[in-house]
């Protein structure tokens, strides 16, 4: 039985994957450093801490680890004031199963930026427990975010559902033991394989009912 649900943020919920690109790209780019689309999809899934190390240390971006995050969350969360990209659906989805189980977030997005989305959208009041993969020793694919969420949650990761959409993320909330339900993210999809680790995959939020969650 199902006792509790953890949102992963990006690409869930908000759709930011294009603007984290388009960003992160822009800023290394700027910065005199190299990137072309390996680079982008070894970012997915990292958290704050490896993405800016990758940053500074593999793609030649010329400041530290510490001055690459600090630079990347400011225009990060100036693009969430000028305009959220919430996904259609997400908050009838949110506000459905918040009505039957204690929610939490598993997001590799730093803590202000989880913060910032969650007071603008106005969702913030839905959710019980929200964890950073800066706040864990391992990004997604491993499974430590998920299992601290279910940990501030009070319940065992086997007994909650997750909610995805990239291939780190599914692998990340299978490692943990959860029951994974995938809405594939159009514009990065998962791999079949990842998929395929998947307990149920739906095509929008639209389908995420507690019936869903439950069967």
């Amino acid at each position: 039985m199902i006792e509790a649900v953890v949102f992963d943020l990006d690409g869930v919920l908000i759709q930011t994957e294009e603007i984290w690109d388009e960003v992160r790209g822009d800023y290394i780019v700027r910065m005199g450093g190299r990137y072309d689309e390996a680079a982008q999809r070894a970012m997915m899934g990292m958290s704050s801490t490896e993405w800016s190390a990758y940053l500074a240390e593999d793609l030649g971006v010329p400041r530290t680890a510490e001055q690459v995050n600090a630079d990347v969350v400011e225009l990060m969360a100036a693009s969430y004031r000028e305009h959220l990209p919430l996904i259609e659906g997400a908050a009838e989805a949110v506000e459905r199963l918040a009505a039957r189980w204690p929610l939490g977030v598993a997001s590799s997005s730093n803590r202000p930026l989880i913060d910032l989305v969650l007071e603008l959208s106005g969702l913030a009041r839905f959710f019980h427990a929200t964890v950073s993969s800066e706040e864990v020793a391992g990004g997604k694919p491993a499974p430590d975010v998920y299992v601290e969420a279910c940990r501030r949650l009070g319940v065992a990761p086997t007994r909650a559902a997750a909610v995805e959409d990239s291939h780190a993320g599914i692998g990340s909330a299978k490692a943990a033991g959860m029951r994974v339900i995938a809405i594939p993210n159009p514009a990065f999809p998962p791999g079949e394989d990842a998929l395929a680790d998947a307990d149920l995959v739906l095509p929008s939020l639209a389908g995420l009912t507690v019936e869903a969650v439950d069967n």
